[in-house]
């Protein structure tokens, strides 16, 4: 069995924080989301290789971060895209990939941003004794929310059918970016695409799927993030902290109140300050400041300002402002 762990988004709602930083390396408590996704296929040993499907943007990045892990099984596989505009979609670029890597058995499909409270191996075994394409489907409890999502229809654990993106939900159990395909469907990847069908998301490809024969979903409770905004980071945040603080050993905080949800980073000075739901990156420095819903990247200066729902990207100063 392979792995695919897509990691190809330029993350343009996050930036400036994910300029430069491919979102999956936003720490979240004391581990980052990709690293979650390789401990769960590093421990499996049905998945003999993990193909990391980037950009090549952060193709240096990943090849750095991946020589300096500890795990073994991950693979870089670079698609030829530097900007947003230039994407395959995400089915397009599986099929490159499988294409690329002659990949020609059993693989589980990820998405580098998902944060799932399910262990992949719980997944693989549903796969492995359904035989059929599968993906993971949360019920995230909220009408309006579904309708950013592909839905699916159950009779038992067999999809019925697909909603994708609907205005009118109806339901909100959602398919999240977490698939398995048998090793024989795999060229059906081009024949979709050769029918000219959406490329952008593998809901449309499973929906496709499902007009030909069985699809499975595998339905968990527990937590999901889908990390595209500076507030579902957040919230990915205050589960890892279980709503809790976390300042690094080698942090400094003076004279503050940190909140619920506060991580300062390693290097990180906060001083008369006060934080509530906010990530501070490495070396940067808060003064006499009421920071709430923001992140602030490496390097970053402030002093004397009162934030909300701020991004504030590396080694940026702001100083006796008068708030935002």
């Amino acid at each position: 069995m392979k792995a695919v762990v897509l990691a190809g988004g330029y993350a343009t709602r996050l930036w400036p924080i994910t300029e430069t930083r491919p979102k999956m390396f936003l720490p979240v408590g004391e581990n980052t989301v990709i690293d979650e996704i390789f401990e769960d296929f590093e421990a499996d040993d049905r998945v003999d290789e993990v193909f990391v499907s980037t950009n090549e943007r952060f193709a240096d990045t990943f090849a750095d971060y991946l020589a300096d892990s500890p795990f073994q099984k991950p693979t870089l596989s670079v698609e030829e895209t530097v900007e947003e505009d230039e994407k395959f979609g995400v089915v397009g670029a599986l099929a490159q990939l499988v294409e690329r890597e002659n990949v020609d058995d059993d693989l589980i499909v990820v998405a580098g941003d998902n944060m799932i409270s399910f262990d992949l191996a719980d997944f693989a075994d549903f796969f492995e004794d359904k035989g059929t394409p599968t993906l993971a489907a949360y019920d995230v409890g909220d009408r309006e929310r579904a309708k950013s999502y592909g839905l699916v229809e159950l009779d038992g654990d067999e999809v019925v059918n697909f909603q994708e993106k609907p205005d009118d939900p109806k339901s909100t159990l959602v398919s999240i970016a977490c698939y398995a395909f048998p090793a024989e469907t795999l060229p059906d990847l081009e024949t979709y695409l050769e029918e000219g069908k959406n490329p952008d998301e593998p809901g449309w490809f499973l929906q496709w799927l499902q007009n030909r024969g069985a699809v499975h979903a595998y339905t968990f409770d527990g937590a999901w993030f889908d990390i595209g905004t500076a507030e579902s980071y957040l919230d990915a945040v205050e589960y890892a902290l279980e709503g809790g603080t976390l300042v690094d050993d080698d942090a400094t905080v003076e004279n503050s109140d940190l909140g619920d949800v506060v991580h300062v980073m390693s290097g990180a000075t906060v001083t008369d300050s006060t934080l509530e739901r906010s990530v501070v990156f490495p070396d940067a420095t808060i003064t006499d400041s009421k920071i709430r819903n923001s992140v602030l990247d490496e390097g970053v200066t402030l002093e004397n300002v009162d934030l909300t729902g701020a991004l504030i990207g590396s080694y940026t100063s702001i100083t006796d402002g008068d708030g935002f």
